[in-house]
């Protein structure tokens, strides 16, 4: 198992369903192109938490908490990789390709963060090209918005391309119909297991206490019903649409390897988000993603760029007093790089539409009806290993 990206030092959690029970969900485990039946390995091996495994969704097991987290993910090594007990594992894995994957968690909440300011700068050059590229708030918290959990989507699943105003700089008055700017967004999720109490705000040590894994995300984004209506309030329908997110859940025990320090900041950081002070972890992570149109690879985004972490994040969510749920998702925003080649959507790929992109199919500039958009990722793992996300797919379908 050392040349999977999904051997005993990943193991990440999913949801499946097989065609001959295809109204029983159940709580997988993938190890290789396998899927532990966790449930019915629980039961097999008498485990103390199969109440949790038998579960027809991951959020029993979220709520449960790091502890049991952590003594689960021991049991599954151990199932999986001791002699002693591969054979009664063995009963319970399930090839990958037969099996339906659904969307594991059922997903309470959706915050959207701004966390790259590699993005936040070119988004903000190609729009306001006379002014200064960040607000002045930018390097002092970590911008975001809450989106609609409802839309949440796992991959594979197709998406309708959005309908909406949009007002064409040319035309005096918007216009209503599908959208011509319909972009994507190459994101890292982060998923809530144990909840907080309102009033109560999420210390950055407290993360891990908090945070259960990470999955990747693609935010869809229709540009044109975007520009239009977000003064003064911000992302509404060009952003509620739809969220794309991989079946597979990766621990966050997974990427202990892969945990890097963030780049250096600007300015002090109020004490909340000092993740600079003693006792706290390094944040960042090293997440190499991968972003194909098509087929076609068209942007490598690296994560460990980012400027603000999710331990930052999530503790900005809360200083207010907001709570927590179990379930709750919350993604870094857009991922970029530096280079033209690490852009996290086609709007700085094509540099708001001015730029095509010269593929063998055809030059793009925005998304056409049919075209298949992929995330990919892994992580550096324990022993030169690496570490997969599962990916993410979703095709676009012309408006209803």
């Amino acid at each position: 198992m050392s040349d999977t990206l999904f051997g005993p030092d990943n193991l990440p959690y999913g949801l499946f369903s097989t065609p001959d029970r295809p109204g029983h969900r159940r709580l997988g485990v993938r190890y290789g192109d396998d899927v532990l039946d966790l449930g019915a390995a629980a039961e097999a091996f008498g485990s103390a938490h199969a109440e949790v495994l038998r579960a027809p969704s991951l959020n029993p097991l979220l709520a449960a908490g790091r502890p049991v987290w952590q003594a689960v993910r021991s049991q599954v090594r151990s199932w999986l990789t001791e002699e002693a007990h591969r054979e009664t594992a063995a009963r319970h894995l399930l090839p990958l390709s037969g099996v339906q994957l659904h969307l594991p968690f059922e997903v309470a909440d959706y915050v959207d963060f701004y966390a790259s300011e590699h993005h936040a700068t070119n988004v903000g050059r190609i729009f306001r090209p006379d002014s200064d590229a960040l607000t002045p708030n930018w390097k002092h918290l970590p911008i975001g918005y809450h989106g609609r959990a409802g839309t949440v989507v796992v991959s594979g699943t197709p998406v309708v391309r959005p309908q909406g105003q949009r007002k064409p700089p040319q035309e005096t008055a918007p216009v209503f119909g599908p959208s011509q700017r319909l972009d994507i967004e190459a994101e890292v999720g982060f998923v809530v297991g144990t909840p907080s109490q309102q009033g109560r705000p999420v210390a950055l040590a407290d993360f891990r206490e908090h945070v259960f894994g990470v999955t990747l995300v693609n935010d869809w984004s229709a540009r044109d019903i975007q520009a239009w209506e977000y003064v003064p309030l911000g992302p509404f329908l060009g952003k509620s649409f739809a969220t794309s997110v991989s079946p597979w859940i990766t621990p966050l025990d997974a990427l202990d390897a892969a945990r890097v320090a963030p780049p250096s900041r600007d300015f002090p950081l109020l004490p909340y988000l000092d993740d600079a002070a003693d006792g706290i972890e390094p944040g960042g992570y090293d997440l190499r993603i991968t972003v194909e149109l098509n087929g076609h690879v068209i942007a490598e985004p690296p994560f460990s760029g980012m400027y603000w972490t999710a331990a930052q994040q999530l503790a900005h969510l809360t200083v207010n007093g907001a709570s927590l749920r179990t379930g709750d998702l919350y993604a870094s925003g857009t991922v970029s790089g530096p280079e033209k080649g690490q852009r996290g959507c086609l709007l700085e790929l094509t540099w708001g539409g001015n730029e095509p992109l010269e593929l063998p199919d055809g030059k793009r500039t925005f998304l056409e009806d049919g075209d298949e958009v992929t995330l990919r990722a892994w992580a550096p793992g324990p022993d030169g290993t690496r570490i997969g996300l599962g990916e993410v797919t979703g095709r676009v379908l012309p408006s209803a």
